[in-house]
């Protein structure tokens, strides 16, 4: 894999790390709850389990891209990129499942995006 898309593999990577803070660590603070459209207390308490687990998700995911570059050679980018595309995949379901989600599904889906196109082409 070459530099230009291993970097879009990390930034990613370390998207996804502040992913995993937001909604696993930080998930209680008012202002956090405010990023994810999370309006009062009672739907706060419902989501936060929901966020807490897709926190760890996003986890795995940085683990898989962060772990595979630094790994290296061809199982380890097969893994930074199959992690990359699970990223890509998912911010297409969050645009499509949430057309206000847009700005957001782009933050999470761009980077992979790349890493994946200049992976293939470069």
């Amino acid at each position: 894999m070459n530099t230009v898309a291993q970097l879009f593999v990390g930034l990613a990577g370390v998207l996804h790390l502040v992913f995993f803070a937001l909604e696993s660590l930080l998930f209680h603070k008012p202002s956090v709850q405010q990023r994810f459209r999370v309006r009062s207390e009672a739907e706060a308490q419902a989501a936060r389990p929901w966020a807490f687990n897709q926190g760890f998700y996003n986890l795995f995911l940085a683990a898989g891209a962060i772990g595979g570059l630094i790994a290296g050679g061809d199982r380890g980018h097969a893994i930074a990129l199959f992690s990359s595309a699970c990223m890509l995949g998912a911010g297409l379901v969050l645009i499509g499942s949430d057309r206000q989600m847009a700005r957001s599904a782009a933050i999470q889906a761009v980077p992979p995006l790349l890493a994946l196109v200049l992976a293939a082409v470069l």
